[in-house]
């Protein structure tokens, strides 16, 4: 051990200036110790701190550990071995946890509990030993001036021997005060050492103890245990490494598709559309109304469930009910000069909401897969095989017959239901040499037109409150004074399915290609929902009414009618030709298409009694003649031959309008 460096208590009666200067040296050397001792502690306090904080911070662990299993992740399948694991690692920690706690009493015992001391009894002793000596030392030059100021005069002895006992006292308690100073500085000199070493000493015995009772209570079934976890997590990286390069190749074959991939109308030309839908999703665009004359459109994400028609917010959990789709149609629409509208109408005719699609693929997607659940297609046990069976059969536009060979080689029903050979070329068509081709009867790309007859409820939200003012020529029925002396009056009910120009009307083949195309547009553009009117026959003209207003939506005269037929197979359709002046001073042909509630050679037979009392009107012996070979009821009405209600379709409607009235 090297020498200490001491102050000789022999020189401190004399308190020499060499004394005071050595003094000095360890009054430093004292202050330095002080400040060192104060930082030494607050670091050891720190230390004491953090495995305090150790001790919680491990102990909150445990319980985070343990709490994994109660935070139900939405995603927390095949969790059980994480689960597991956890628990033995809180389990652990708990026993770690006590070891801390240990560790943390043991710093708190050996390491601060001594250098608290020192500093507190020790350097606090130095202090106030220096306090007492500085003021032992202030008495004694006290009354050392004041003796040194007594007179020389005799009669101030005992002024003198006070002063003298003053000075012998002041001297003696600081003589002694200057002792127990020098001893204690000497002392400190080795107390600093002891006092620097021995915190440090219980430090690492306190560390040496902790590892070592963790080596003992891990070393055995750790081993295995971290092992085990250390392949559990090394598969988990694998897993994740091959996922990582699955999902890499799959982003580069994804980024590496066509750009217009991206364009939300790229294939406008040539979709591929899928018509057999029973269920539907996607982002559309719905109209609403903000004001009177003011819309908004906003952009939602729409999904078909059962029947029903769903709309669910970005972010919501479910969607709400938009529109129940049961017995609904839907067409396309234009609206606002949007393109890809379609409006969804509710059963009892009310116009629904009107939705715009992105792309005309998107559009016409929707449109068959709202029409195929308003069939209630959803309810059948196969519904996508009976949405192909139905999307079949409309695109063959229900005429099966491809030859019209066939067609002509059978005579027309009304012929066989009045049992006459009546040559007349408008209903039976005599045998052609050669079957004219499509492109013959009618131009490709002829446009169709399918809303010749307004829906009852739009007249009437039209002309609510005011007299209409029809910019198509329709007349209310009280315009038609003749019908009240028409000798024929023949009324049916019909639902206008189509009209389009045609070519020629030398054929009736042209009224069978016009139903063709007709069916086969409404079935491709999913145009399914058709108006209800009523068909009049007179011996003057054909008129298309209202049933709801009794307006008169279109008039034909009969001897503008040039063709007239029913379908072959589709008894229900009906359709003729008319022949009216154009302005440049031809003729224009066009086919018009309905489906009646009854049959449609009714309608033909209708037509050609009309025509055929227009021919005999100008000879009465022909025109009796005529009409007395129309059987008679017993009201006295005219009934036109095999005049029998349907067994399938025997509604009064129908009943009412197999009669003529003379």
């Amino acid at each position: 051990m090297p020498a200490v460096d001491k102050l000789l208590l022999e020189e401190a009666l004399q308190d020499s200036p060499q004394t005071r200067s050595l003094l000095s040296v360890f009054e430093e050397d004292a202050g330095t110790l002080t400040d060192y001792t104060n930082q030494l502690l607050q670091a050891m306090q720190r230390v004491y701190g953090a495995q305090n904080e150790m001790c919680l911070a491990t102990q909150q662990l445990s319980k985070q550990l343990l709490a994994y299993e109660k935070q139900n992740f939405a995603l927390g399948k095949g969790d059980e071995e994480v689960i597991s694991t956890l628990h033995y690692f809180s389990k652990v920690v708990d026993e770690l946890n006590v070891l801390h706690t240990e560790l943390a009493k043991q710093l708190a015992d050996t390491m601060v509990l001594p250098i608290i001391q020192f500093r507190e009894k020790d350097l606090t002793e130095v202090s106030t030993l220096k306090d007492l000596f500085g003021l032992a030392s202030n008495e004694h030059d006290l009354s050392m001036a004041k003796y040194s100021r007594l007179p020389k005069k005799k009669e101030n002895e005992k002024v003198k021997t006070d002063v003298v006992k003053e000075v012998a006292a002041a001297r003696r308690k600081q003589h002694l005060s200057s002792l127990q100073y020098y001893c204690a500085l000497n002392t400190l000199q080795y107390r600093k050492r002891v006092a620097m070493m021995e915190p440090m000493i219980g430090f690492a015995h306190g560390q040496i103890n902790f590892f070592k009772k963790g080596a003992e209570m891990f070393s055995q079934n750790m081993n295995s245990f971290l092992s085990s976890v250390a392949d559990m997590v090394q598969s988990i990286q694998v897993e994740l490494e091959a996922e990582a390069e699955k999902m890499r190749v799959s982003q580069q074959e994804l980024l590496s598709v066509d750009e217009s991939v991206y364009a939300p109308d790229s294939d406008v030309a040539a979709p591929q559309i899928n018509r057999n839908l029973i269920q539907k999703a996607g982002y559309l665009n719905l109209r609403s109304k903000t004001g009177l004359v003011t819309t908004t459109w906003e952009r939602l994400y729409f999904f078909t469930q059962g029947g029903n028609l769903m709309c669910q917010l970005r972010g919501a959990v479910a969607g709400g009910l938009i529109q129940d789709l049961d017995n609904c149609s839907v067409m396309a629409v234009d609206c606002e000069d949007r393109r890809y509208c379609f409006q969804i109408t509710t059963p009892n005719g009310k116009s629904g909401i009107i939705l715009q699609a992105e792309s005309r693929k998107e559009n016409e997607e929707w449109i068959s897969a709202i029409n195929n659940i308003s069939r209630q297609i959803y309810l059948t046990d196969n519904p996508e095989a009976v949405a192909i069976k139905l999307n079949q059969t409309a695109l063959q536009a229900v005429t099966p017959i491809t030859s019209f060979g066939k067609k002509q080689e059978s005579s027309c029903p009304s012929q066989n239901l009045r049992n006459l050979e009546l040559e007349n070329d408008k209903i039976v068509p005599k045998a052609a040499a050669r079957v004219p081709d499509a492109d013959e009867l009618i131009a490709p790309g002829t446009p169709i037109q399918f809303d010749i007859v307004l829906p009852a409820t739009e007249f009437l939200d039209q002309n609510r409150g005011s007299r209409r003012i029809n910019p198509f020529g329709e007349t209310e029925d009280e315009t038609f004074p003749e019908a009240e002396d028409s000798l024929l009056q023949q009324m049916f009910i019909v639902r206008f399915l189509g009209s389009m120009a045609v070519k020629t009307d030398r054929t009736t083949e042209v009224i069978y290609e016009a139903m063709r195309q007709v069916l086969a547009a409404r079935a491709i553009h999913n145009i399914f929902r058709t108006t209800e009117s009523h068909l009049l026959v007179t011996s003057q003209t054909v008129r298309l009414i209202d049933p709801q207003t009794q307006v008169t939506r279109a008039n034909f005269e009969l001897t503008s009618i040039t063709q007239f037929a029913a379908h072959q197979e589709n008894k229900r359709l009906v359709g003729f030709v008319v022949r009216t002046p154009e302005s440049t001073g031809g003729e224009a042909l066009s086919t018009y298409v309905f489906e009646s509630n009854s049959e449609g050679e009714k309608i033909c037979y209708a037509i050609n009694l009309g025509k055929e009392i227009i021919d005999v009107q100008k000879d009465p012996e022909a025109l009796a003649q005529l009409m007395l070979s129309i059987p008679l009821t017993n009201d006295g009405k005219y009934v036109l031959l095999n005049d029998q209600p349907d067994d399938n379709d025997g509604s009064p409607s129908e009943n009412r309008g197999a009669e003529s009235e003379a």
